[in-house]
């Protein structure tokens, strides 16, 4: 992929304010102007930054409807009624339900919990899930991360006796469910100050107000607090406010004491003994949380997560990580499938976006590859395939900067139903619609989004030299963590550097160079990895100039040492 380099603009004002925070905190002026993006502005937001507490996590009994919620539940527990905790089969439910029930169950036994199957059930609730709960003398259902436009099946289960508690973090439409209590930070007339919390998040605050209201010790909420750190890593929403609280002290437990699913795990993606961040939650350990969902059914999923045998959680775990195996290759033919058809597409570079579906795939690899297409091709997607009542079932993914829940919602009297968030939503159509939805779609897209969301951009913080890029300096930058949607990691950029004689492409492919780079104004030599970038490798070796924009980590084979993770590498323009 070809980048477009953006370099931050600092101004005099910010370059003064920048220099007094980190002047009065202690820290590299480089990270001044990076707080600032982020909102931090003072020492003391800087020293909750750097280290939050738990203490600062907001009241859960400000989000409405939540005192019903917890009043619903004790009562319940009190006339010793059947509870059901019901979630999606993604990573964000399959932890929220998991939180949820290990919790209550702590408390409580008549209670239960169901994950839909992506294939006989369909997305959310289905009226066959609340028949077999009907059937079982289930009163309360307790839903995550889906639920908030189920009307028509909350009314039916109303009608029959079963209450509905709503923990959703998707937007409603302007009618809500008829649910006994309905838990939603992107209701309209919603007052919670934290509008960004992940299903799983959601779940965590009503079990929150639960301990709050029967005396019951913060401390018994601590261990799944890991649950949250990785719904939140999965899900990618953005890693401020509560969910930078939750995700700090979620990574804390799942390095410091993982649950025996957790740790099973992290084991079989051969994680064990190092430290575990976001990004390995979002390429090792989320992928197989989500492949049972995806291949078989999530319930697999919970199975493991609540097992305490680490022999049992183990065994379950390897079966998990076969289906990830299947899934990559489902994955990697549907995207080639995938881009044939794109290949073929009429008059591709005039298009803003791109709708691509088969009759024949299978649907619970879809949202992958429409990620893997708008990162390939850098435009709103759209990947459907066809299910198992004969409709059209999609995902859709978006590019940096571009409302993609809004582009579908204006196709929605096209639509049966659809769901999500501005970077990612689930659809269904009816297959004689999908003609005017591709064209519906791509006008839209036409008419909203700006030049500069139709091309992959790396946005750059600052322009450094390679003296500055010490191990004190990346002992800072590691304060910023956890990183995420609206706190990336951030990323550098030095002119000028040569290959220092040593560079050469590595990895079973031959895809990745392994770099030793000097440059021109402080002659430092640095460590590298270019992941991806082989093609580079002639022109490395010519001894030209290059410019290279990167992030800096530690060397995970040589402990304690620093190397440049290279994101992209430009040939210098002659001066």
């Amino acid at each position: 992929m070809s980048y477009k380099w953006k370099l931050q603009p600092i101004t005099p004002q910010t370059q003064e304010a920048a220099k007094r925070l980190t002047e009065e905190i202690g820290v590299s002026p480089i990270l001044g102007p990076i707080l600032l993006r982020r909102g931090v502005t003072t020492a003391r937001e800087a020293k909750r930054f750097f280290r939050p507490q738990l203490t600062d996590l907001l009241d859960p009994f400000e989000m409405k409807d939540m005192d019903r919620a917890v009043d619903r539940i004790n009562r319940a527990i009190g006339m010793k009624e059947k509870i059901l905790v019901y979630g999606d089969y993604d990573v964000d439910g399959c932890t929220a339900v998991t939180l949820v029930y290990k919790f209550l169950h702590e408390f409580y036994s008549k209670i239960s919990y169901y994950i839909p199957d992506r294939y006989e059930d369909g997305y959310g609730i289905s009226f066959k899930a609340i028949d077999r709960a009907i059937s079982l003398g289930v009163k309360v259902i307790i839903i995550l991360d889906c639920g908030i436009k189920a009307i028509e099946e909350i009314r039916y289960a109303k009608e029959h006796g079963i209450d509905f508690i709503v923990c959703d973090h998707h937007v409603p439409d302007d009618e809500l469910p008829p649910a006994y209590a309905v838990l939603d930070p992107k209701r309209k007339d919603e007052t919670y100050p934290y509008h960004d919390l992940s299903g799983c998040g959601i779940g965590f605050k009503l079990m929150q107000a639960f301990a709050q209201n029967n005396g019951i010790e913060f401390s018994r909420l601590t261990p799944l607090l890991e649950l949250c750190a990785v719904s939140i890593a999965a899900d990618l929403v953005p890693i401020l406010g509560e969910n930078r609280i939750l995700a700090y002290h979620g990574l804390r437990q799942l390095n410091a004491n993982p649950s025996v699913g957790l740790q099973a795990i992290i084991q079989t993606c051969g994680l064990s003994g190092k430290e575990i961040g976001i990004n390995d939650i979002i390429f090792r350990i989320g992928p197989r949380i989500n492949a049972s969902g995806r291949i078989q059914n999530g319930g697999e999923t919970i199975e493991l997560l609540i097992e305490r045998n680490l022999d049992e959680a183990i065994a379950k775990a390897n079966t998990i990580n076969n289906y990830n195996e299947a899934r990559k290759d489902i994955d990697k033919q549907m995207t080639e499938e995938a881009n044939a058809i794109v290949d073929k597409i009429t008059n591709l570079d005039n298009r803003r976006s791109i709708v691509v579906y088969n009759r024949e795939w299978h649907k619970g690899v879809i949202g992958i590859v429409a990620s893997r297409l708008t990162e390939l091709y850098y435009r709103p997607t759209v990947v459907l395939a066809l299910d198992e009542q004969g409709t059209l079932t999609g995902s859709a993914r978006s590019v940096a900067g571009f409302d993609i829940y809004s582009g579908i919602e204006s196709c929605k009297d096209l639509l049966q139903n659809f769901g999500g968030h501005t970077y990612a939503v689930g659809l269904t159509l009816r297959e004689e619609n999908i003609k005017e939805f591709i064209r519906r779609f791509e006008a839209y897209v036409e008419s909203h989004i700006r030049d500069d969301q139709t091309e992959a951009t790396l946005t750059i913080d600052a322009e450094l030299d390679f003296s500055q890029v010490t191990t004190a300096f990346y002992n800072d930058l590691k304060r910023l963590r956890p990183f995420g949607p609206d706190n990336p990691e951030p990323i550098f950029c030095t002119n000028n550097v040569y290959d220092y004689g040593t560079s050469k492409v590595v990895g079973r492919g031959q895809e990745h160079i392994k770099l030793e780079l000097v440059d021109n104004k402080s002659n430092n030599i640095l460590s590298g990895i270019a992941f991806g970038q082989s093609s580079h490798a002639r022109f490395i070796k010519t001894k030209r100039a290059f410019n290279i924009c990167y992030t800096i980590a530690e060397n995970t084979y040589k402990h304690g040492e620093i190397q440049l993770q290279i994101e992209d590498i430009q040939p210098a323009t002659p001066d």
